[in-house]
């Protein structure tokens, strides 16, 4: 091995395929593999194209002057001999590269020396040999001087590009860790945003169920429990950072939503209108769940009658439209309770978390109605969940995940 390994860059994954979309099994998916993936492999193409090429530019230049063909075995001898030397070079290059800079320029400088004095050499003893051959002697001094600027030439060139090449693999190489590490922190920071939902939720259901247990009411607290056991393990299925789709969202939010029921009935009034042509698109898991919540919280919870709460999504051009909006008192009177008791995490977690995972390319925009309540509206990229195909044969696009209808919804893609 003479580069030094680089791992090969992630490339991009290809575009999802939209379900119902048509498989296309006469496509072939080719995808060129980078010159440099095999260092080993690429090092000797280089090597022998060089060293061709050289011989190549010294035989036409030789005929070109109306030497004998005779010649062209000095070409071919002297050729072999800088291909050997230059394989030897790259083994002490290969070493010298990964010592401190003094070390390596230093050492570079003397093994070039060394290099082309010893090509120089074996290039005029083999040209006095020919020379002694045709009764044309040569004093091997001036022999030696006039092969030297040309070999120097050849193995400096040489030298010069393998250093370029191999600072050129660094420099991507710590570039690609610089990526790897961003999206590792990108990561990192979608998950801690993932894990920040408000937990205030989970803390009045468990209370709800002491309470039931405490007036023996098992049934309902039974039930109330094992809703609240699905809608956990629906928020520990996708990974942090992961999406799920506006349908598979949605049955999230129906599961919350149940566990809230059970403790507002029929104050908690909510309204669902899906469009059917987003139903597979690819949102943010929990993303829409802290927007419920603080609806349930500030517009419901505060209002003896109540108040309905309704989501919609939609398609606007190439974008995923999503407006959650309830009838409660308003953004007023949002913001005197969120300085008195909220935590913080609410709107600020879902801007964050828009912000990592689509940068600029995203809306989030705060409305509050003339008629009275709050609407927050979310637009972001389509992003059409992928059909896996089984054999690489033409597959049925999956259905979207089935969402049970809860008291007082409406079922998705209804109008109110």
């Amino acid at each position: 091995m003479h580069l030094p390994r680089r791992k090969e860059r992630t490339t991009p994954a290809p575009q999802p395929v939209r379900l119902g979309a048509l498989h296309e099994p006469g496509l072939l998916h080719f995808q060129p593999a980078p010159f440099f993936a095999d260092k080993n492999r690429a090092f000797w193409r280089l090597q022998l194209l060089g060293w061709i090429g050289a011989a190549l530019l010294r035989a036409v230049s030789t005929l070109a002057s109306g030497v004998s063909w005779d010649f062209l075995v000095l070409v071919l001898i002297t050729t072999i001999t800088g291909f050997s030397i230059s394989t030897i070079l790259s083994v002490i290059y290969g070493w010298l590269i990964k010592q401190r800079a003094l070390v390596t320029w230093s050492g570079s400088v003397l093994a070039l020396v060394i290099a082309v004095s010893l090509y120089s050499f074996i290039d005029a003893w083999v040209r006095q040999i020919a020379a002694y051959s045709s009764d044309q002697v040569r004093d091997f001094t001036q022999l030696f001087l006039s092969v030297l600027y040309v070999d120097l030439t050849l193995l400096g060139a040489w030298a010069a590009l393998y250093y370029a090449i191999n600072l050129f693999l660094q420099v991507e190489e710590q570039a690609d860790r610089l990526e790897r590490l961003e999206a590792q922190a990108t990561s990192a920071q979608l998950a801690m945003l993932r894990y920040q939902l408000n937990p205030h939720f989970l803390f009045n259901t468990l209370n709800s169920i002491s309470t039931l247990v405490l007036l023996k009411q098992t049934e309902p607290a039974n039930a109330m429990l094992t809703r609240l056991s699905s809608f956990l393990r629906h928020t520990l299925i996708v990974q942090p950072g992961g999406k799920v789709t506006v349908a598979q969202e949605v049955e999230t939010l129906k599961l919350y939503l149940d566990i809230e029921r059970m403790r507002f009935e029929d104050r908690l009034r909510t309204v669902f209108r899906v469009d059917p042509a987003v139903a597979d698109a690819l949102i943010p898991s929990l993303l829409l769940q802290p927007l419920v919540e603080n609806a349930i919280k500030y517009a419901v919870s505060p209002q003896e009658e109540g108040a309905r709460i309704s989501l919609t999504a939609q398609l606007a051009g190439n974008r995923v439209r999503v407006t959650v909006a309830d009838t409660g008192p308003g953004a007023q009177s949002r913001q005197q309770g969120e300085s008195r008791a909220s935590t913080g995490v609410g709107l600020s977690n879902i801007r964050n978390r828009l912000a990592q995972a689509y940068g600029e390319d995203h809306r989030f925009d705060i409305e509050t109605p003339p008629e009275g309540g709050f609407t927050v509206i979310i637009e972001i990229p389509y992003e059409a969940a992928r059909i896996e195909h089984a054999d690489e044969s033409p597959a049925k696009p999956s259905a979207a995940p089935a969402v049970t209808p809860l008291p007082g919804d409406r079922a998705i893609g209804t109008p109110a």
